[in-house]
């Protein structure tokens, strides 16, 4: 069944059209209302139902004069909701402005990998990382303000009816494939190094590739989490440079905390972690106006990490690793630990990766499960791809 989900004080006419096109596509429809006032148009679930949900009571959501608050605690509903009917929802398309993308989004985040989610929003040409996190949800630009039918408006939500009707329409079927996954963690400047792992565990293991660019690496550890990957091979814990030293691809405080609570497989590398990225040259904070650079392009500017940093982030991973009850092997390329990192490459230095390697080794605690092993090769050598294929192997 798909859901129609909108906020029917504001949105009734768009909402009514919208469904009409889905009856007309021959869907079984449920409307949600998460408006924050009285209905409409008709709906199968009323806001009073999904405000139900919240913890504090309808009360909660419902009976307020504060729009913000009532917005918040609406969108904390609808995602408990979708939650515990997230067997029922087959797929989901919303519509809404600002207020009615937080709401609608929220709950559309809580739901699995592959459900079909269109999001028809006046934010969606902005930055909607807030709204979209580490789901799949797609977001549709609206073009005009959702405020009334108009020529431009209904083109736009008859493309979009007729999208989530398409992908509803046509489930995606998982290939009978037996093996486990693994998720990897791969950068520009560790490619050739993940692409052979990739190519050496292939014939055992399902690998799942993820940019660590922030979002990736949330995404391979929520994953990891939900139980739909069995294990890791971290090779390029880039984002972690990002999150001690202050660069924009940073997965945040919780990277490496998935790890941690799964107990799962993990083989670890430290690729990418001579560098912390910022946009273009203009956004760099003026304390680091001094450093190494290097302009990857136009708005990518990699800054070289000092033996002090280096140190710092040894230690915070190292930290970590050491609360986990799974088995950990860490893998530290002698001659290199990215593309830009190698002898008589831009970022080659070797003071800042004894620096690294030392805080790791001297962090480390080094138990019969969790270990730490030097490998005299650069991190793109297919003499290291060999060796975290083989480690992994060895622990799971």
């Amino acid at each position: 069944m798909i859901h129609l989900v909108g906020t029917s004080d504001t949105k009734s006419a768009e909402i009514t059209y919208l469904a009409d096109l889905l009856k007309q596509g021959g869907a079984d429809t449920c409307i949600i209302d998460v408006g924050t006032r009285a209905a409409g148009c008709a709906v199968n679930v009323s806001s009073s139902e999904i405000a139900a949900q919240h913890p504090d009571g309808t009360e909660a959501v419902l009976g307020g004069d504060d729009r913000g608050q009532a917005v918040a605690a609406m969108a904390d509903s609808f995602a408990r909701y979708c939650h515990a009917n997230q067997s029922k929802i087959g797929a989901i398309i919303g519509l809404g402005g600002g207020g009615g993308t937080s709401i609608v989004t929220a709950g559309m985040r809580t739901l699995p990998y592959g459900v079909p989610k269109l999001m028809v929003s006046t934010l969606a040409s902005g930055d909607v990382a807030p709204y979209v996190g580490t789901s799949d949800i797609i977001m549709m630009p609206s073009v005009t303000d959702i405020a009334g039918l108009n020529r431009i408006s209904r083109r736009i939500l008859h493309n979009a009816a007729h999208a989530i009707l398409g992908m509803a329409a046509a489930p995606y079927t998982a290939p009978d494939d037996t093996r486990p996954s693994v998720g990897l963690s791969m950068f520009g400047v560790t490619t050739p190094s993940v692409t052979q792992i990739s190519e050496e565990i292939a014939a055992r293991l399902d690998g799942v590739i993820f940019h660590a660019t922030g979002t990736g690496g949330r995404s391979m550890e929520e994953l990891l989490g939900q139980g739909m990957l069995d294990g890791l091979i971290d090779i390029t814990t880039t984002e972690i440079a990002d999150e001690v030293v202050g660069g924009v691809l940073s997965a945040g405080p919780a990277r490496l905390d998935a790890v941690i609570a799964s107990g799962k497989p993990y083989v670890g590398s430290v690729g990418a972690l001579d560098m912390v990225n910022f946009w273009a040259p203009d956004t760099v904070p003026e304390r680091f106006k001094d450093r190494l650079f290097y302009h990857h392009n136009s708005n990518v500017t990699l800054m070289r990490t000092t033996a002090a940093e280096a140190a710092e982030i040894g230690t915070w991973i190292a930290g970590k690793l050491n609360k986990s009850t799974g088995p950990v092997c860490l893998l530290l390329p002698e001659k290199g630990i990215s593309a830009l990192d190698i002898e008589g490459g831009p970022f080659w230095d070797v003071a800042a990766n004894d620096a690294l390697f030392t805080a790791l080794e001297r962090t480390l605690n080094q138990t019969a499960s969790r270990s730490i092993k030097r490998l005299p090769c650069h991190i793109n050598d297919p003499a290291f791809s060999a060796a975290a294929a083989q480690a992994y192997f060895d622990i799971s």
